[in-house]
């Protein structure tokens, strides 16, 4: 294995190799281009560089099965890089009827705050319930089920706790497809720390299930910090989860795990890689902890002048390159490269997942 992850050449020159360092994917990484620039594309290339050269556990969130086919070889791919990546141990997590692996998670080890957003209570105006809530979970024993947990607070002498249930009747919350109640929940796949660990986030019935299904493993993993055992957390489309104003509660409690981790995740080995469109998207207090750049091509005066005030490292005249871009083409700055490098990515080893769909064109 190596340090330098070989990604492409560099722009003018095809004879010149470009490469990331490895072992400063130790900082939080801000990935960005607009659509059609080849972004999803082109960090599938870092990501199965990361597979071939690292023994650092990929967390991918991704929401539109990008990354879905991460173990599948290209023929193209020499026979040693083929024989690696098939090595390497894979897991995609499916949701919703997409078949395979379930991605889910156990309602009962969330966090109480975390209960009481996905069921829209607020620790302030619903004090109440919300006391209901935290008092069930202090006295619930480790078999309970769906059935189990809905019998005993419907026939409960509190009425508090009565109300709890209508509340989660009302919602259809515990009708998700995301629970998995007594059985295999995402935060065991990611406790055993595969080579990757593809949560397919886009299936889901219910606008709130990706979310939450994202939370669970975050809160999990924050838990557990103290163990110090390295991740990256990629979040593709990570507006989706990230956004600046987060709307629903379920929402603020993501956005607020996320910029947990952005502060004070490092020195535990919870490191991000955020892909987007805009910087405008995402969260200020989560792109300002962000020591690595990936530019694309974006053509947005306004994203190009936030980008040169947050990311100081990266020289403003190569920013401004950034709408001449051709598809394939970014800049990199930050600790992962020797310089600020402008770079044509390589081809992709694996299958891509989620690719356009075309035109249908007369015959």
């Amino acid at each position: 294995m190596s340090n330098t992850l070989p990604i492409g050449t560099a722009a003018g020159n095809p004879d010149q190799q470009v490469a990331l360092r490895a072992d400063k994917f130790n900082r939080h990484t801000f990935w960005c281009g607009q659509s059609g620039s080849g972004k999803s594309y082109a960090l599938g290339v870092v990501l199965e560089q990361l597979l071939l050269n690292t023994d650092l556990p990929l967390l991918i969130m991704d929401p539109n099965s990008d990354y879905v086919r991460l173990a599948e070889t290209l023929p193209h791919a020499s026979a040693a890089e083929s024989e690696r990546l098939a090595a390497a141990d894979v897991r995609v997590l499916n949701s919703g009827t997409r078949g395979g692996e379930r991605l889910q998670t156990r309602f009962l080890d969330l966090d109480v705050a975390t209960k009481a957003a996905t069921l829209r209570l607020d620790p302030i105006t619903d004090l109440d319930e919300y006391n209901v809530l935290l008092h069930i979970d202090e006295r619930r024993p480790e078999s309970w089920d769906r059935d189990s947990y809905l019998e005993m607070i419907h026939h409960s002498d509190d009425p508090g706790e009565r109300a709890i249930g209508r509340r989660v009747e009302n919602l259809q919350v515990l009708e998700w497809e995301l629970w998995a109640w007594g059985g295999r929940s995402v935060t065991d796949v990611v406790d055993e720390r595969p080579s990757a660990t593809v949560l397919d986030l886009g299936g889901f019935t219910h606008r709130g299930e990706s979310a939450v299904a994202a939370l669970s493993v975050l809160e999990h993993l924050w838990r557990q910090r103290e163990e110090r055992r390295p991740v990256l957390i990629v979040i593709d489309e990570a507006h989706n989860l990230c956004p600046p104003n987060p709307q629903t509660l379920v929402e603020r409690a993501l956005v607020d795990q996320i910029v947990q981790i952005a502060a004070e995740g490092r020195k535990f080995g919870l490191w991000l890689l955020l892909s987007t469109q805009r910087p405008t998207k995402i969260h200020p207090n989560v792109l300002s902890q962000c020591d690595n750049l990936g530019l694309m091509r974006m053509s947005s005066p306004r994203d190009l002048g936030e980008l040169a005030d947050v990311f100081g490292y990266a020289p403003s005249h190569l920013i401004q390159e950034s709408p001449h871009f051709t598809q394939g083409q970014a800049l990199f700055a930050g600790g992962f490269v020797s310089e600020p490098t402008i770079a044509r990515m390589g081809r992709r080893l694996t299958v891509e997942g989620g690719s356009d769909v075309g035109v249908p064109i007369r015959a």
